[in-house]
């Protein structure tokens, strides 16, 4: 008897549970450990597809940084909870309808055979000597190498506009800027002054 599929759904149905009490969770807290609870279980159906290292970066990175982040803000803030509530109904649209997107969607690839777009059956073990983290570089690094840098771009755009809207500058702090100091020359620093040598008396 094949095990895997019963883990799968097992996996899938704890995934799906926790992801839903993220959404409807009263307590912060718990909603965001609900996330890392998503995080962990996606990360093991990873490890079923045998995407081994996809897994352990989800895990190092969401639960491990990202997670951890999140955790650290909803516990140090003091969040008014009534007052973030007050626009639930005017978003309430647009969110059912992604919802809605997002079944179909869901709907259309587990039935795939009853909407004619069942894909091909699974190919084979390729074996332990293989490496996907191998191959998901040389796939990033050769058929998409044009989407990786332009998401390393935005990412990049997305971290500086972080900065620029957050830099706060108070009256008395101490700073450097760096386009005086590339623009200072030698002979405003340093002086050299011409002095008549000692002769030693004998």
């Amino acid at each position: 008897m094949n095990i895997e599929p019963i883990v799968f759904y097992f996996f899938s149905a704890v995934l799906l549970i926790s992801a839903l009490r993220v959404i409807t969770a009263r307590n912060p807290v718990h909603a965001a450990l609900f996330l890392v609870l998503s995080f962990f279980t996606a990360s093991a159906i990873w490890m079923l597809l045998r995407a081994e290292f996809l897994a352990i970066v989800l895990v190092l990175v969401y639960v491990g940084a990202v997670m951890v982040l999140f955790l650290f803000v909803v516990m140090m803030l003091d969040i008014n909870i009534d007052r973030l509530r007050e626009g639930f109904w005017s978003y309430l649209p647009l969110g059912a309808t992604v919802g809605v997107l997002m079944v179909i969607e869901m709907v259309m690839v587990l039935g795939g055979k009853y909407f004619g777009t069942e894909h091909l059956p699974n190919p084979a073990d390729p074996g332990p000597a293989y490496s996907n983290t191998k191959e998901l570089g040389r796939i990033l690094y050769t058929t998409y190498l044009y989407p990786f840098e332009l998401a390393a771009v935005i990412l990049l755009l997305a971290i500086v506009a972080a900065i620029a809207l957050t830099l706060r500058r108070r009256e008395g702090s101490k700073r450097q800027d760096p386009a005086k100091q590339v623009a200072i020359k030698r002979a405003d620093r340093v002086r050299v002054v011409a002095m008549p040598s000692e002769k030693k008396e004998g």
